[in-house]
C-alpha cells in the first residue's frame, strides 16, 4: 500500500509560481510512475503531468506545456510539480498519483492517489 501526501499549494497571483511536492511511503518508489492530476470546481479530474519510474520520460497536458515541470527525487521518495506563469484557470485541487511501472496519462491506470492540495490563482 502506497501513501501519498501532497504539499505546497496555496494562493498566488496570476503570473506567479508554486512548487508542489508529493511524499510517498509504503512502496518501492523508484518503480512507480508518478502523476499529477487536478480537479477544478464543477469539473472532472484531469491529467496534468506524469513522469516515468526512471525519470527519463515526462508527459504534459497541452494546457500546461511550457509552464509546468514534473520531476522526481527517488532518493527522497518525492515527486515535484513546478508551476510557473500560473493562470486563474489553473485553480484546482491538485492530486498526486502513483502506478506500478506503467507510464500513463489516464487516471484510471493509477492505483494510488493522495488527498490533494488546493491551488488558487487570483486574477
Amino acid at each position: 500500500q502506497v501513501q501519498l501526501v501532497e504539499s505546497g499549494g496555496g494562493l498566488v497571483q496570476a503570473g506567479g509560481s508554486l512548487r508542489l511536492s508529493c511524499a510517498a511511503s509504503g512502496g518501492t518508489f523508484n518503480r512507480y510512475t508518478m502523476g499529477w492530476f487536478r480537479q477544478a470546481p464543477g469539473k472532472e479530474r484531469e491529467f496534468v503531468a506524469s513522469i516515468s519510474w526512471r525519470g527519463g520520460s515526462t508527459y504534459y497536458a497541452d494546457s500546461v506545456k511550457g509552464r509546468f515541470t514534473i520531476s522526481r527525487d527517488n532518493a527522497k521518495n518525492t515527486v515535484y510539480l513546478q508551476m510557473n506563469s500560473l493562470k486563474p484557470e489553473d485553480t484546482a485541487v491538485y492530486y498526486c498519483a502513483a502506478q506500478w511501472l506503467v507510464t500513463s496519462t489516464l487516471q484510471s491506470d493509477y492505483k494510488y492517489f493522495g488527498q490533494g492540495t488546493q491551488v488558487t490563482v487570483s486574477s
